[in-house]
């Protein structure tokens, strides 16, 4: 068949078109910038965020034997709002296929998404939902999700590093339920809902039983193999939505009102639907990670709190050592060090609070979300300097038993695992 799959460079979109594509369906896959993603089929560049009106989808449905909508978006943005995104320009999409003739129309929805909907997220989903479930002439399918897990998807490495932890934060009691659904589960069922060529009005695509959050990471922690005592640290509701509201304008910000609205209300639905489209019940949570993967996802998953972990520390060390440096070491000690490494006398000051500047400013740089990979590199030429000329001129500190410059060792090391790991 012919097939317009909107969203193909998302989570859910890159999955579903993959395995459409493998199924020998003709794709044209709907992004905002071709030359930034490889996708299967013929590449379309659309902007949802303008694309709002049916003329501007009457080019791309023209032909199409199926049209599916798996463009959403999880936080709103100045130039991305969940009205534009999620209602508008999909509404427009499923009228310029229905005007077209598209024998099918797909819409990758959400659980939740219902008359209880309380979120943004969910009540403008049901808007695009309600659209196309009223045009006439129109076989519609509304796909609803629950949470989905898998590979490169953004929950599955959140959940994974939580599970990971030692001490587990969950937020309220941990007892709110889920019920997640693996992507192969879901594009499986997608793919067969597509060839069926039956409209199934609102399917839930969930897992086979309901868990509490508190099981679903017990789950994904003996999956991934994780030894140890683990405890949890329940945080108040309350708490949580005060920071989200704090947090509403910095990027990348956790958690979201959104998400803890929906964490709230729960996210579950009987497995029928799903389960009748791939004739089997879908996957359990823990089975989510196969044993031959589980090493590498606990060591993916450990390494995301970890290397926080070095970098603040890191940073912290940068920040104390130029703090201290600018008066609470007393500074005549600090000026007959200097001196000792033959700096003239007019230039100490220069060269104290000038490094001392520079220590905190590194320190800064260190703990900032948006810091460029050179940054490890002049921070490591920064100690190799001043190993050097501790070395050369003031060689007791090697033999001091607190090791104040062998401690360089371990802290270049953490500085190479920084270059090699670190991702913005």
């Amino acid at each position: 068949m012919r097939i317009l799959i909107t969203g193909s460079s998302g989570f859910i979109g890159r999955h579903l078109a993959a395995r459409l594509a493998e199924a020998g369906h003709d794709l044209t896959c709907v992004v905002r910038h071709c030359e930034a993603h490889s996708v299967p089929g013929t590449c379309l560049e659309k902007d949802f965020a303008t694309a709002t009106h049916p003329q501007d989808w009457s080019a791309a449905v023209a032909g199409m034997d199926v049209v599916i909508n798996a463009v959403g978006i999880f936080k709103e943005s100045s130039t991305q709002t969940f009205d534009a995104i999620h209602r508008a320009a999909p509404c427009a999409l499923f009228l310029a296929a229905a005007q077209a003739g598209v024998a099918h129309v797909v819409q990758i929805s959400a659980l939740g998404a219902d008359d209880g909907a309380r979120s943004g997220f969910h009540r403008s989903k049901k808007a695009a939902d309600d659209f196309l479930m009223a045009l006439p002439g129109v076989r519609a399918s509304i796909v609803q999700p629950s949470l989905v897990y898998g590979p490169g998807g953004a929950s599955a490495a959140l959940f994974e590093t939580m599970a990971s932890l030692p001490v587990i934060v969950v937020p309220g009691s941990g007892n709110q339920a889920v019920q997640p659904v693996h992507i192969d589960d879901l594009v499986s069922a997608v793919e067969a809902l597509v060839r069926s060529g039956k409209a199934c009005g609102r399917i839930a695509m969930v897992g086979p039983v309901a868990l509490t959050l508190r099981q679903f990471l017990a789950s994904l922690r003996a999956a991934m193999d994780v030894r140890g005592p683990v405890s949890y640290l329940p945080v108040p509701m309350p708490w949580l939505h005060r920071a989200a509201r704090l947090g509403k304008r910095l990027p990348g910000a956790w958690p979201d009102e959104d998400a803890l609205d929906m964490l709230e209300r729960g996210n579950t639905a009987p497995a029928v639907g799903i389960s009748s489209l791939l004739g089997r019940k879908p996957e359990a949570a823990e089975r989510f990670i196969p044993a031959s993967y589980a090493e590498a996802v606990r060591s993916h998953a450990t390494m995301r709190w970890l290397l926080p972990v070095l970098r603040v520390c890191i940073g912290l060390v940068w920040l104390v050592t130029g703090i201290v440096s600018l008066g609470v070491y007393p500074v005549e000690d600090s000026y007959r060090l200097l001196a000792r490494t033959g700096t003239p006398e007019w230039l100490q000051p220069v060269f104290l609070y000038g490094a001392a500047l520079l220590d905190i400013a590194l320190g800064a740089m260190t703990l900032w979300p948006y810091r460029p990979r050179w940054l490890w590199h002049m921070q490591a030429g920064l100690v190799l300097a001043y190993t050097l000329i501790i070395t050369w001129k003031l060689p007791e500190f090697w033999a001091h038993p607190y090791g104040p410059v062998l401690k360089n060792l371990p802290f270049l090391a953490g500085l190479w695992i920084l270059r090699e790991l670190d991702r913005r």
